[in-house]
């Protein structure tokens, strides 16, 4: 069974909305942070937005912010990624990660649990 499981993907015009989920199909968080990156095609997986299970603190890449919002929700072991104003820019592979740590990192490394990845196309 895959630990993380990703959903909502999908194609959506742009200046439309996503969102997309991530479950955990396991253990529970506790004191974990979770991460959503990216990979585009033909580029490296980049750090998106993450949050600290316990204390929801939250982290966004520059480029998101302010379009973007992660939240969680405890009782569903659920991860979710609200994308409001998509740009074509923002066509990739979302990659739900967790990382046994309440900081949110940014770096692939830090994280050592992941989805499979799920796709999300921007049309313009």
């Amino acid at each position: 069974q895959e630990p993380l499981v990703e959903s909502g993907g999908g194609l959506v015009k742009a200046g439309g909305s996503l969102r997309i989920s991530c479950r955990a199909t396991g253990r529970t968080f506790g004191r974990y942070a979770m991460a959503w990156f990216r990979q585009a095609p033909g580029k490296e997986r980049d750090f998106v937005a993450g949050i600290g299970w316990s204390n929801g603190s939250t982290s966004y890449e520059d480029s998101v912010k302010g379009r973007f919002t992660i939240s969680r929700n405890g009782a569903k072991n659920t991860v979710f990624l609200q994308m409001n104003s998509l740009y074509p820019e923002d066509t990739a592979v979302y990659y739900c990660a967790t990382r046994p740590h309440e900081v949110v990192f940014r770096t692939l490394r830090d994280y050592p649990t992941w989805g499979r990845g799920i796709q999300v196309t921007v049309s313009s």
